[in-house]
């Protein structure tokens, strides 16, 4: 049965997300076998605006365990953190005790996690930090594909619409160098059927985290072992695709502070973890990862409201100058 069947389910009702998690609290705790304590609902800073958080307590045969209660989920979230929950598999995520896709016959996805015990990783990372991100990267991409070994192709994205949104934060000179943006993202829209060309001929070996930062790295207050010091939280954005691409998404967050990467050059390195793991490192990943370069910085302006301090743009706009002449060879 899919994710959102309308044969089967009715959709959730269009209320309040907190409201609606206290009203069908009582069915998910019947569905929880009583294992689950009553809910402490709260407002977490990882939360959507259309979910609902919630701690309590988990009694089972390993005693009782701290667990974070959510819901609903999205369908990506879901599928990769119960699956990737299972506790027989080492995954560098959080283990799932429960979980739904149903609350009293609403198509209402929830889970039942444990509560990670432990700090996440700062933005201003410490030496060491960033290898600790790239590691539990790597675990993740082998755990990932161990659950599916096959990843299926994605649905493409609109460069060229973005591109153009970029282009008109540019003319509206609402960026410092707009004219040098302008410029270089006219070369990338000219050439862009040919960079997409590339592109989407990349082998998709891996099942990509897609938000790759220190804020999603826990680092646990007691390691599983000496080999798993940290895991790996929010699933909501994992999807098909080349491993380049979580290299490049923690990558572009310090093009303007390098220095916060301690030397840690994110691709050289994950390719070594992911070697080290017996992962699939083609030759070629160097010229994916410029590509996805491009894209990334070219794309930069369209995101004035999330991405636009000056000095991040300003460093896109170097990055993209000085890349974009290595992939037109």
């Amino acid at each position: 049965m899919s994710y959102l069947d309308p044969q089967a389910r009715r959709a959730a009702p269009s209320t309040d997300a907190s409201s609606l998690a206290h009203l069908l609290e009582p069915t998910l705790r019947d569905c929880c076998g009583g294992h689950l304590s009553e809910i402490t609902w709260f407002h977490a800073a990882w939360s959507n605006s259309g979910s609902a958080t919630g701690s309590a307590v988990w009694t089972g045969d390993e005693g009782p365990i701290d667990v974070i209660v959510k819901l609903p989920l999205g369908p990506a979230e879901f599928n990769w953190t119960t699956r990737l929950g299972d506790p027989t598999l080492r995954s560098p995520t959080p283990r799932v005790f429960a979980s739904g896709m149903e609350l009293a016959h609403y198509d209402f996805a929830w889970i039942v996690e444990e509560r990670v015990k432990g700090e996440a990783l700062k933005g201003r990372m410490k030496d060491g930090d960033a290898l600790d991100v790239l590691r539990v990267a790597a675990d993740f991409h082998a755990a990932a594909m161990r659950v599916n070994p096959r990843p299926s192709k994605p649905k493409p994205l609109d460069w060229m619409g973005t591109l153009h949104k970029a282009r008109e934060v540019c003319h509206a000179n609402a960026i410092a160098e707009s004219q040098r943006w302008n410029e270089a993202i006219k070369s990338v829209t000219k050439f862009l059927p040919k960079l997409l060309a590339r592109w989407e001929a990349r082998p998709l070996n891996c099942w990509c985290h897609g938000d790759l930062h220190p804020g999603n790295v826990m680092r646990l207050a007691t390691p599983r072992d000496a080999d798993h010091t940290c895991v790996l939280i929010d699933l909501g954005m994992v999807h098909a695709g080349h491993w380049v691409e979580d290299a490049v998404y923690l990558e572009r967050q310090y093009w303007a502070a390098p220095q916060y990467l301690h030397g840690v050059k994110p691709l050289t390195a994950l390719a070594q973890l992911r070697r080290e793991r017996g992962m699939v490192v083609d030759s070629d990943y160097p010229e994916y990862a410029n590509l996805r370069r491009v894209f990334m910085a070219a794309v930069a302006p369209t995101f004035m409201d999330r991405e636009g301090h000056p000095k991040y743009l300003a460093a896109a706009l170097d990055v993209l100058e000085k890349t974009l002449p290595q992939v037109l060879h």
